[in-house]
């Protein structure tokens, strides 16, 4: 038996009653019992026991095999994001910690910083390892990698540099940021019902990765110091103009061979629900126009099996708890960056 949990960018409500749950979707409402939720199939997940540390593991691409399931914690008081490795199937666990973030309101866009650590979120700490920018609109967006300048240095080994062993604040960092992916959410001047559409486009990672054979970056673990956080990747990486350009102009075509685009998949229009409808598995529980799953374009070549695999997806259980599921070839930190992209208000995109 499946049962779907709905994304739409209208007004909904979920509330409990002798034990049913409501979700309400336009003038239309359906329950189901919770006790049908342990039925539902869930995909494999890796235990936190297989992944060597928390640092390589924000870093490095996911299994192929399966999803890695986390969960991101939101406090609204502090405009604050946390980002937590699921240690158990249950959707609220006390979970791994790793990666932080923080919003922070510009004139004419709006930052997300990314850090190691919880208590230090700043540009300037030397657990910054990137950020998230947004336009004026809140429609395009440009993940940033902190990559320091002094990207050759060789990183140390020792178990004391590691910030999973370390409480000690290191020295500033120089650090220059490096564009590593586009995020782009599709208009709706018209305003018609629907969910949120987006496009992602994995700048640092070539559409070549997901076919047989091919491989994805696999960039050094993030270290205390922030050294080689993303190894340079010439044939991807965009100049600031074009970051300039793309956050102020239309979204690029990109070409067969170049860079991995992933889109949101198409939700189905349930006529007895009237409603959209997406399987998340028994991930997500309740409906918010927030949910998305991503699977790879058809732009980035011949549909295969490939292109049904859901890359990422991320959905509501909570007021301020959200699960992110993600897979090869994007890392916690992409996967991360794109959910907070769904975070921000979007004017004309609902």
């Amino acid at each position: 038996m499946s049962v779907y949990v709905l994304n739409i960018g209208v007004s909904r409500n979920m509330r409990s009653q002798s034990n049913i749950d409501y979700i309400e979707c336009s003038s239309f409402s359906f329950s189901f019992s919770p006790q049908l939720l342990p039925l539902i199939p869930k995909p494999p997940s890796k235990p936190f026991s297989q992944v060597r540390t928390r640092l390589q593991l924000t870093g490095r691409p996911g299994p192929k095999e399966c999803l890695l399931q986390c969960f991101i914690k939101r406090n609204r008081s502090t405009q604050t994001y946390h980002l937590y490795l699921s240690l158990t199937n249950a959707l609220t666990d006390d979970g791994k910690f790793l990666l932080a973030a923080c919003k922070c309101r510009r004139p004419t866009c709006t930052d997300y910083i990314i850090s190691l650590r919880a208590e230090e979120i700043s540009k300037g700490s030397s657990t910054y390892v990137g950020k998230l920018r947004s336009n004026f609109l809140g429609t395009k967006f440009s993940v940033f990698d902190g990559q320091s300048s002094n990207a050759g240095a060789k990183m140390t080994k020792s178990r004391s540099s590691r910030l999973a062993y370390s409480k000690q604040v290191t020295p500033r960092v120089p650090f220059r940021n490096y564009p590593t992916a586009h995020i782009s959410y599709e208009l709706n001047m018209l305003g018609s019902r629907g969910p949120r559409r987006m496009q992602c486009i994995m700048d640092s990672i070539p559409a070549t990765s997901i076919r047989p054979g091919g491989v994805a970056p696999t960039p050094a673990e993030f270290s205390v110091n922030n050294v080689n956080v993303f190894p340079s990747i010439p044939s991807f990486h965009s100049k600031s103009a074009s970051m300039k350009n793309f956050l102020s102009g239309p979204l690029p075509h990109q070409k067969d061979g170049g860079a991995l685009v992933l889109r949101n998949k198409s939700p189905r229009w349930h006529e007895q629900l009237q409603c959209w409808c997406l399987n998340f598995h028994g991930r997500v529980t309740f409906a918010s126009v927030k949910n998305f799953q991503l699977v790879v374009s058809p732009e980035n070549g011949p549909a295969g099996p490939e292109h049904e695999k859901i890359i990422l997806q991320f959905g509501k259980v909570g007021k301020d708890l959200f699960t992110m599921d993600y897979r090869y070839p994007i890392s916690a930190f992409q996967a991360f960056a794109i959910c907070l992209s769904s975070f921000d208000t979007k004017i004309a995109c609902e």
